[in-house]
């Protein structure tokens, strides 16, 4: 792979200035899930924003021409949500489209009624039923089987006569564990309830056209936008209260002068994804994702955490008798960029909820690494991971006297 720059932004970068011992050697970014390195398209596209001096609320001929780009824009990310583009609502990311997603429908109901979601949701989803529940609105968190899924019908049973909404995620940011919205918002509606999915670590990796959800919140960070600009789908003619207010900009959802640059950014990422959301691409990654998990195997004592159905870039696997910081710094310090599956490498004593909700122990949180997967990467790249992962999962259990059978790789 060749170094990443703001300019390419392929997922390769040089580690050299970071770690002078690799001698230049190129990096392997494997955290897709955090955020996607910018696609060039979508880096042209900021620039072209940037040069817009209108603000795109004046009527002269520079705030037009800013007004005109948004509406471009618009119409493109429309087609990722598969909506109307009077029914998209730009945001600054997609905590901010939970959020309104969240507040701005029970706001809209005078904070009384029902929630459901799940146990696994993104903090920006759970911080707000915190305080939702707060607020009095009663909140119901429906838990996943071992394997990372929630079952519909366990979101079914929760629902009662006062569901206002039904807030399941398209796919876990940590497992990569695809849940069964579609079903689930059939469920929703035939009760009554509104239904919204966060479908940020889905949306361009996945067709968000057959989720009949009435929001759906996304960010463009995560398939190659810029940070700071997300957006959230409001069908159906969903009242919402904003969150976000002052003036009349979104529709009267979300004040603010909006961010022409992100917007025509994300815009530009989006195309790039809806053109390469084929069947081939979408093997190619399945293909790389089974390389590395049957790779890692190699290690003994190897589990994956999520079954199927899963996103193919994204393996959540735990080694047992490794703590998952002391792997990933291991792996930082060979310019292999992963994630751990718990909140240990901060300092903080914590492990994930999305695991421990999972029924894993304690240290099988602890020992879990996550590896995401963006389209740069190649079969030689998943042949260097898999060696210096396995290296270092054996020099690390040397050091702690683990001893594990090598034919006891688990799924």
């Amino acid at each position: 792979m060749a170094p990443v720059s703001p300019v390419d932004g392929r997922a390769a970068m040089s580690v050299s200035a970071i770690h002078p011992e690799t001698d230049g050697a190129d990096g392997l970014y494997l955290d897709y899930a955090a955020t996607a390195p910018l696609h060039p398209a979508a880096a042209r596209a900021v620039h072209a924003g940037q040069q817009l001096v209108g603000n795109p609320s004046s009527g002269h001929a520079a705030g037009r021409a800013a007004a005109d780009a948004l509406c471009t824009a618009r119409r493109t990310i429309a087609r990722l949500l598969a909506v109307s583009p009077g029914e998209v609502v730009l945001t600054s990311g997609g905590s901010e489209a939970n959020t309104l997603a969240l507040l701005g429908t029970f706001a809209a109901h005078g904070f009384t009624g029902h929630l459901v979601t799940t146990s696994i949701e993104h903090s920006s989803v759970l911080e707000n039923a915190r305080v939702l529940d707060e607020l009095g609105v009663a909140v119901t968190k429906v838990d996943p089987g071992p394997g990372g899924h929630v079952e519909a019908a366990a979101v079914a049973a929760a629902m009662r006569a006062d569901t206002v909404l039904v807030s399941v995620m398209h796919a876990n940011n940590e497992t990569g564990a695809i849940q069964p919205v579609c079903e689930i918002a059939a469920l929703a509606a035939r009760a009554g309830a509104a239904f919204h999915t966060d479908a940020v670590h889905t949306a361009g990796k996945l067709s968000l056209a057959t989720v009949a959800a009435s929001l759906i919140s996304v960010s463009a960070h995560k398939f190659g936008g810029p940070r700071g600009v997300g957006a959230l789908a409001v069908r159906d003619g969903h009242r919402l209260v904003p969150v976000v207010r002052g003036g009349p900009q979104e529709n009267r959802l979300r004040a603010g002068t909006e961010n022409v640059a992100g917007a025509m950014g994300m815009a530009a990422a989006v195309d790039v994804c809806l053109r390469r959301m084929s069947i081939g691409y979408r093997l190619g990654m399945r293909e790389r994702r089974e390389q590395l998990i049957l790779g890692l195997a190699g290690a003994g004592g190897v589990h994956v955490n999520s079954t199927e159905p899963v996103l193919a870039g994204t393996v959540s696997v735990r080694f047992d008798g490794v703590r998952a910081d002391a792997l990933a710094d291991a792996l930082d310090m060979q310019g292999i960029y992963v994630s751990t599956g718990s909140a240990c490498h901060t300092g903080q004593d914590a492990v994930s909820h999305v695991l421990t909700a999972m029924g894993l122990t304690h240290w099988a949180a602890r020992s879990t690494v996550r590896f995401s997967l963006g389209p740069d990467v190649s079969p030689a790249d998943i042949d260097r991971v898999v060696a210096i992962t396995t290296e270092a999962v054996r020099r690390l259990r040397s050091i702690s006297g683990t001893t594990v059978d090598p034919t006891g790789a688990g799924q």
